[in-house]
């Protein structure tokens, strides 16, 4: 996806966030419809590398979190970066919060694995349960907040190096440059963590 494929920039979605901070309740309905395609986009393009039979649906991801987003009233949304990156962390929340109540229901027997070469692109074609990446992420972002974004933004997200750059308003090249870095150290994080 382009950077000419992000949502609309007008209406501004900076401005609407600042609209409905300051109480406009119509900035907030026209918010949904400005970022609702580009949310349903990337869960989509996330939930396409879990396992066949998931039972989540982009349009149930996204709706939850918006629901989310929408109910944090005390947040003050500084621009569009600020809300697709707390976009992105919710549907990190929400997919492994799904996949431990998958993993309570087979009682612990099973693990929602993804294939680790498709969740981030490292070579081995290995799978990957998904709470491993998810506690590898928490350790990254104590170590690097950076990198732990990125990862974010590009794995959860699903934004293009591109997207990421704007989002987090950082050169393309440094994008690249951390998420390489973030790869392999989760990598061989989650690795240690199978091995240990």
């Amino acid at each position: 996806m382009s950077t000419s494929e992000l949502p609309p920039a007008s209406p501004d979605v900076t401005l609407l966030l600042r609209n409905w901070r300051d109480g406009d309740q119509a900035a907030r309905d026209q918010l949904m419809g400005v970022v609702y395609e580009e949310l349903r986009r990337q869960a989509g393009r996330y939930l396409r590398r879990e396992r066949s039979d998931h039972t989540l649906q982009p349009t149930a991801l996204v709706h939850e979190a918006y629901l989310q987003l929408i109910d944090q009233s005390r947040v003050n949304w500084e621009n569009r970066a600020h809300f697709f990156g707390a976009a992105a962390r919710l549907m990190r929340r929400i997919l492994v919060d799904h996949a431990r109540a998958h993993q309570a229901e087979k009682r612990g027997g099973g693990e929602e694995n993804i294939a680790l070469d498709e969740a981030l692109g490292v070579p081995e074609g290995k799978d990957v349960n998904l709470l491993a990446l998810n506690d590898a992420l928490d350790e990254l972002s104590r170590l690097d907040e950076k990198q732990s974004q990125i990862v974010e933004l590009r794995y959860f997200g699903g934004l293009s190096i591109e997207e990421t750059a704007t989002v987090l308003r950082i050169s393309p090249a440094t994008v690249k440059r951390e998420w390489s870095m973030a790869k392999v150290w989760l990598h061989h994080q989650i690795r240690k963590n199978a091995d240990g």
